[in-house]
């Protein structure tokens, strides 16, 4: 299978399937001895090298080109980010408000009188430069309801709420967290949001089944197992990517914006409200301008980091769900 098809396919995959499809998280994940398999090598494998050629061309003359051309075309986004970073999480707030019963996400249903109010008033705080912070304080209110509601092992989904949070609240009040800029901040938050949603991909294909069902050719003739390997591969670089250096980052952020927004053709409304902020926020890292130099050692490093980020991120989760839901401390009583 082709790199660019699986990238193509991946836009549907993306599409959360936690609304969508039945899904269960207490349920027993796909066995590492499964997921780990020749397959998955060959595509993390392939993965790693897309990576480094991308840190290699960044130290080029076609990289600083590259660069110079986002942010020329780039520039009024970057001038108006924080506007549009509002505006969208006006439109998301406003949206759940209107549908009602819904805390952050589709699956994240609530019975609770009070949440659209309050979801209305956090709309009504993003108006207002000196209100953002009330705003980002509101979603961290809304993430620990929905997690004290469904359990921390099923909001490690989101974790892009509270980077959206931190970002409102740092711009409110014109700071940055110990140097780091408020981009930055949520930046790393999407970077972790996919790559566990990645890792999900993996331990649950079964979860994504009825929508390969529906519409087999979006596997370009691949099995199942093997397309939804390659997607979560696919989706773990793209966010591992976030997180390396400034062309690699906007490229990958380039990407994964149009795989979200493909998708909403054809999952519709449901998923454009759900997947409009980090949208948002992939638009603003794409826009973003500041640079680094490169040094070889980015480009020597990068197999090292993203294998650790890769064993970090699924040992987190199949440790987190055992330890979550018992199967950690479980015993075969005879």
């Amino acid at each position: 299978m082709a790199l660019p098809a699986i990238v193509l396919a991946s836009s549907e995959a993306s599409a959360h399937v936690k609304w969508f499809c039945a899904f269960d998280v207490a349920g027993q994940p796909r066995g590492l001895e499964q997921v780990l398999c020749l397959d998955f090598e060959w595509l993390v494998g392939l993965s790693i090298l897309c990576l480094m050629f991308g840190c290699l061309a960044e130290g080029t003359p076609l990289g600083t080109a590259l660069l110079n051309a986002l942010d020329r075309v780039t520039t009024r986004v970057r001038a108006d980010t924080g506007l549009l970073v509002r505006a969208t999480l006006g439109f998301f707030f406003v949206s759940l408000w209107t549908m009602g019963g819904i805390i952050l996400t589709p699956e994240l249903k609530t019975d609770a009188a009070w949440i659209p109010w309050f979801q209305l008033a956090l709309a009504t705080c993003l108006i207002w430069h000196r209100t953002l912070p009330l705003a980002g304080a509101g979603i961290v209110v809304l993430f620990g309801y929905a997690t004290w509601c469904y359990g921390a092992f099923h909001l490690a989904d989101y974790p892009v709420f509270l980077g959206v949070a931190a970002y409102l609240i740092l711009t409110g009040l014109n700071r940055t967290l110990y140097g780091i800029r408020p981009l930055d901040v949520v930046r790393a938050a999407a970077a972790v949001t996919l790559m566990w949603a990645s890792v999900e991909k993996w331990a649950y294909p079964e979860w994504t089944a009825p929508l390969l069902a529906a519409k087999p050719e979006m596997t370009f003739g691949a099995s199942p197992e093997l397309f939804m390997k390659a997607a979560g591969v696919v989706e773990f670089t793209l966010a591992f990517a976030l997180i390396w250096t400034p062309l690699v980052r906007r490229t990958a952020a380039i990407i994964l914006a149009a795989i979200f927004v493909s998708a909403v053709f054809e999952f519709g409304k449901v998923d454009a409200i759900g997947h409009s902020g980090i949208i948002v926020v992939l638009v603003a890292i794409a826009a973003d301008d500041a640079r680094i130099a490169v040094r070889r050692r980015d480009v020597a490093l990068a197999p090292a980091y993203y294998t650790v980020a890769l064993t970090g991120f699924l040992t987190l989760y199949y440790v987190g769900h055992a330890a979550m839901y018992g199967a950690l401390f479980s015993a075969h009583v005879i």
